[in-house]
């Protein structure tokens, strides 16, 4: 019996039966009338069902597809509904131009949640895991001094930092005309087709040797394999699309009970609930000892937002307005950016060696919880527009930090930064990964 209880078709089979509440619910039409506790209940459980899900397809089509497009496809499902309500208030600002105010501020709360959040978080995880498990220490780096230990990425990973980069210096440019036009969306959307184009030639079959539900799956044959991906990405994208937004919504319902601002809510808890997909996702990897995968994961999540976001936010406005237009944004939209922008150069500039220590992944995580922090106090204490003032300021200051502290770390990376750029320029050609000293 035991046996039978632990055979991988029987947590598929329970991961499916939890989601099947939320389907009913969506089916019949009667998200709203129950009550908001139950309605976020209902859906969180079908998030995290499809969570799991999505993974066990991204793992299984490892074997057929390169890892990292496998990676990037399960990204791009992970934060559909990321790209579903900003494109909504994209469409709204037609007619409301202060909805693309919050189309800017739900797009930079939720990259800054990935990094601030995410990263920090993935590999502060992966180092306690393999603290607790040593045989789960799979590229993490014990090593002398407080705060030291580190996690140890795949130079593999290249590509997706590179590009990263890219569109972060970009994104520095993009408020100084006032707005997001068609030049943003070509650069931004073009960078991130050529990254596409690249893992795409990757080869199939390196993956990883999978364990449980994936392994399962894998051993089947093509015929049956593909099909079951396919079919695992279909529904777990379609729980994602239909039950992350009333998920998100309903927290905000509650947040709003609780006497948190709306703009406040709109930037920060409703990208959390949005993205929660994508984290349980790359913690899952990380408990199976699969930290540079997790990672690979979190910044293809990353790149896909900070490119195919913001360059397609002008289109869904310009067919909303019936005629081309830049998407306009006030000036504290503008600091937005930047201030996402230098979060995302720190990080960069940490991950250019290939790892990430516990001190790292601190500053990350202080660095975001108290800009945070520090903003809502502002908004709660202080009335308009002096509040709004206050938040610029503070806005440009975290921006300053972040970039002192960026710029610092490339100036004593140089070597690292020149050996990101080569292996990556191997990837480009298809050629092997080098080596360290090849690479050097």
């Amino acid at each position: 019996m035991s046996s039978r209880l632990r055979h991988p078709l029987v947590a598929v089979a329970v991961t499916f039966l939890l989601t099947l509440p939320w389907i009913a619910l969506w089916a019949t039409g009667s998200t709203g009338s129950v009550s908001t506790i139950a309605r976020v209940a209902i859906s969180g459980i079908a998030v995290l069902g499809a969570s799991f899900l999505l993974a066990w397809g991204a793992e299984t089509a490892e074997k057929d597809v390169p890892r990292a497009f496998a990676l990037a496809v399960l990204a791009v499902l992970a934060v559909a509904p990321e790209y579903a309500v900003d494109a909504l208030y994209a469409w709204q600002a037609a007619s409301d131009p202060e909805a693309a105010n919050l189309a800017v501020a739900n797009m930079t709360g939720a990259n800054r949640i990935l990094i601030g959040l995410g990263w920090s978080g993935i590999a502060l995880f992966s180092i306690y895991k393999a603290s607790q498990l040593p045989d789960s220490s799979d590229g993490v780096l014990d090593r002398k001094g407080t705060l030291r230990d580190a996690v140890q990425l795949d130079p593999s990973i290249s590509t997706e930092i590179l590009f990263l980069f890219a569109a972060t210096v970009f994104a520095f440019f993009v408020p100084l005309h006032g707005g997001i036009d068609w030049f943003d969306t070509v650069v931004l959307v073009g960078l991130y087709f050529a990254y596409i184009g690249i893992i795409i030639r990757g080869d199939a079959g390196g993956h990883e040797e999978q364990v449980g539900v994936p392994a399962y799956f894998q051993a089947r044959t093509k015929g049956v394999r593909v099909p079951i991906v396919l079919g695992l990405f279909v529904y777990s994208g379609f729980l994602i699309f239909t039950a992350v937004e009333p998920f998100a919504h309903g927290l905000e319902e509650i947040g709003l009970q609780f006497g948190i601002p709306e703009f406040f809510m709109i930037q920060w808890f409703a990208p959390l609930a949005s993205e929660s997909p994508e984290l349980i996702v790359t913690a899952y990897l990380v408990n199976k000892a699969r930290a540079t995968a997790a990672f690979n994961a979190l910044i293809s999540s990353k790149l896909n937002q900070w490119t195919l976001l913001i360059g397609t936010l002008v289109v869904v406005y310009s067919i909303a307005l019936g005629r081309y237009g830049m998407l306009p944004f006030e000036f504290k939209q503008a600091a937005e950016i930047w201030l996402t922008a230098a979060q995302s150069f720190f990080a960069l500039a940490i991950l250019m060696n290939f790892q990430i220590s516990v001190r790292e992944a601190v500053a990350l995580l202080v660095l975001f919880v108290s800009q945070v922090a520090a903003e809502f106090v502002i908004i709660r204490t202080v009335a308009e527009p002096l509040a709004e003032t206050y938040s610029i300021y503070l806005l440009v200051g975290y921006s300053v930090v972040y970039m002192v502290l960026g710029i610092g770390l490339v100036a004593t990376r140089l070597d690292d930064f020149r050996r990101l750029t080569r292996i990556t320029a191997a990837n480009i050609r298809g050629d092997p990964v080098p080596t360290d000293a090849e690479a050097d």
